[in-house]
């Protein structure tokens, strides 16, 4: 059944498949007619499997706060999947993960954007960069010549490792977060190589930043529990999230600024809107192309629906952003709005992304950057003529082309 013909009397006797739709530019239709009627929604993944599908921001919030509802559990073996995993099962809960080990301050204090220096460093290669694609001539591609070499950049400095290897670990992303509902063979081949490269960073005197302190680790008697993997993984984790999810995000922000001309005029007349402006974007952007995964560890009521322990739950994180019940008129970007750091885009619970504050002073400087540099770009194609990526994590296109 089309979107067109579908109606909230027929919606309920349709098994939907989930995701909807890889387009980021619009909101699937599935998703009003779902959070107005059934909230809670049975749908099959694209591993073939049955979920719950959560559509309001008040049952959304409820799962991802709820311990009842685990994402280390997702991973378990037999379990029912979204789709096929691309990493191995350990590293799914990874924050969990890293706290276990001990190893959580290193990791948030290098995610904190007060770092000495951080935020002229992500000044100076924003601006970089964009006077690159300046020279180089109209059309550019935001995404592939600025969102993802200035989020690889900003990782690759507080990792500590080289920027010149920036390119080897991205063509990891590609396959590492796909959506298959088979296991990818590539998929593994990759998690080895980028392990090993960040072994020997371990070992290389001349790593600086997060590595180098991990690196140091390994002198200390109370990390004798610590592999060389273990901290490798730290490094190939914080990578691949990162970049991605900080790249996906900008990538999409400008994408709503190109649709928003009004936003984009109100921060040409005044850069101080820009913070308020970056959470409005987070609000309404939908780099995130699937649910949010949770497995019931127990059976638990949600809404009128109890879900078995051993289900599997996803939150929609559109249904919840864009909920009238949550946010007044959600069509509407509204910088004075009270509560527009109440979205769900960084998750929430014990899994509220340690990366929030970092990744909203990145995309602040990139907008920032792309206003004073580039302030009248807008795309060099109609939108409807955008290719997104399909069977991926993120909503994104495969090119975002500029001109000015």
């Amino acid at each position: 059944m089309s979107v067109e013909t579908m109606s909230v009397e027929t919606l309920p006797d349709e098994l939907l498949d989930f995701p909807f739709s890889w387009r980021g530019d619009q909101i699937p239709a599935e998703v009003e007619l779902l959070r107005k009627k059934h909230p809670v929604k049975r749908v099959r993944t694209i591993a073939g499997d049955e979920a719950w599908l959560v559509s309001s921001h008040a049952l959304c919030k409820q799962v991802l706060e709820d311990p009842r509802f685990s994402l280390k559990d997702t991973s378990a073996p037999g379990v029912p999947r979204q789709y096929a995993l691309t990493i191995p099962p350990e590293v799914v809960n990874n924050m969990g993960n890293i706290t276990g080990a001990g190893l959580r301050k290193a990791v948030l204090k290098a995610l904190n954007p007060k770092a000495p220096g951080l935020v002229e460093w992500m000044r100076s290669a924003a601006a970089d960069l964009v006077d690159r694609i300046i020279a180089d001539g109209a059309p550019g591609d935001l995404r592939g010549q600025f969102a993802d070499p200035y989020s690889a950049a900003m990782h690759c400095h507080i990792l500590g490792i080289p920027q010149a290897d920036a390119p080897r670990l991205m063509r990891s992303l590609d396959i590492a977060f796909m959506n298959s509902a088979c296991p990818i063979a590539g998929a593994k081949l990759n998690w080895d190589r980028d392990i090993a490269y960040m072994v020997e960073r371990l070992d290389d005197p001349a790593t600086t930043g997060l590595m180098a302190e991990l690196a140091a680790l390994r002198e200390d008697p109370e990390y004798d529990h610590l592999t060389d993997e273990m901290l490798a993984t730290v490094g190939v984790t914080m990578f691949g999230a990162g970049v991605i999810s900080t790249a996906g995000f900008l990538t999409m922000a400008l994408v709503s600024l190109i649709q928003h001309p009004e936003l984009r005029a109100e921060l040409l007349a005044d850069r101080g809107k820009i913070p308020a402006a970056v959470d409005e974007l987070l609000r309404i952007n939908l780099s995130i192309g699937d649910g949010l995964p949770r497995l019931a560890v127990e059976d638990v009521m949600l809404g009128d629906v109890e879900v078995k322990k051993g289900e599997l739950v996803l939150v929609l994180v559109e249904g919840a952003n864009f909920d009238p019940e949550a946010f007044t008129e959600p069509q509407t970007v509204d910088l004075t709005r009270e509560n527009n750091t109440d979205h769900l885009s960084f998750g929430g619970g014990r899994h509220y992304c340690p990366a929030t504050a970092l990744g909203k002073k990145h995309a602040e400087i990139a907008l920032e950057t792309l206003l004073d540099r580039m302030p009248d770009f807008q795309l060099a194609v109609p939108i409807a003529q955008l290719v997104w990526r399909t069977g991926f994590m993120k909503r994104i296109p495969e090119r975002l082309p500029v001109m000015w």
